[in-house]
């Protein structure tokens, strides 16, 4: 009884800090979103996109209402986006954005990070060749309603819209980084809502390892992954 009490306390946990982090990460985006172009999402759309997101995941409004208050107060400090780029262990390519209010602290930790985890860091822009950056969009098939997948393909492809999947009953639209805008706002004007979108980089080509080579990557991952200025980490481990 006493190993299960603490196997679901190990879960829960776990669970709480997952939620944690994804609202750090939504409050920095939020921040970002506001410094740049106020606190108004009628005329923000990279905030009102951070808005939806946060609503997504269930992050309280008050947190939401604070991270823009925040923002808008002069003593807040600025967050700064800035790439890592690096390989793991096995040649597997990882590209690490960070939101950071101390850029000297972040390069120290993220190298840290990856000698430590088996890997080595590059410069900015030597994975290029690698990822694609491409704007996703995330819909639940239930809320397209009446309308059939291939007639709402067809009615985005004047917004850009690249590829479309689906993967239990969701729906994820790409389109490239310049079209991403043009599609919020088509998504938008249908009335559609939007479970996530956001923008990624997507790997061209991927690297097929061994369950154990797998865990080491995965074991690096997990490390930037927890560290307090990473936002996303992508590789191209298949």
């Amino acid at each position: 009884m006493g190993r299960i009490f603490e196997k679901r306390k190990h879960k829960m946990f776990a669970r709480f800090d997952r939620m944690a982090k994804q609202f750090t990460k939504l409050g920095k985006e939020i921040a970002i979103a506001v410094k740049l172009s106020g606190e108004n999402p009628d005329n923000n759309p990279r905030l009102r996109l951070a808005m939806q997101n946060a609503k997504n995941v269930n992050m309280p409004k008050d947190r939401v209402e604070a991270a823009i208050k925040r923002a808008t107060s002069k003593s807040e400090g600025n967050y700064e986006e800035v790439r890592y780029e690096g390989y793991g262990p096995h040649a597997v390519a990882l590209l690490v954005e960070t939101a950071t209010d101390n850029t000297t602290r972040t390069v120290a930790n993220i190298r840290m990070h990856f000698n430590k985890g088996g890997g080595t860091m590059g410069k900015t822009g030597s994975l290029d060749f690698v990822f694609n950056r491409k704007g996703v969009f995330k819909i639940e098939i239930a809320k397209l309603g009446a309308k059939d997948i291939e007639e709402f393909e067809f009615e985005l492809i004047d917004f850009g819209i690249e590829d479309l999947a689906i993967d239990d009953e969701v729906v994820y639209i790409y389109t490239s980084f310049t079209d991403f805008g043009m599609m919020q706002k088509a998504l938008e004007d249908m009335n559609l809502d939007i479970a996530n979108a956001e923008l990624q980089y997507i790997p061209n080509t991927y690297v097929d390892l061994s369950e154990d080579q797998a865990k080491e990557v995965l074991d690096l991952i997990e490390r930037l992954e927890g560290d307090d200025d990473v936002q996303n980490v992508y590789h191209n481990l298949q």
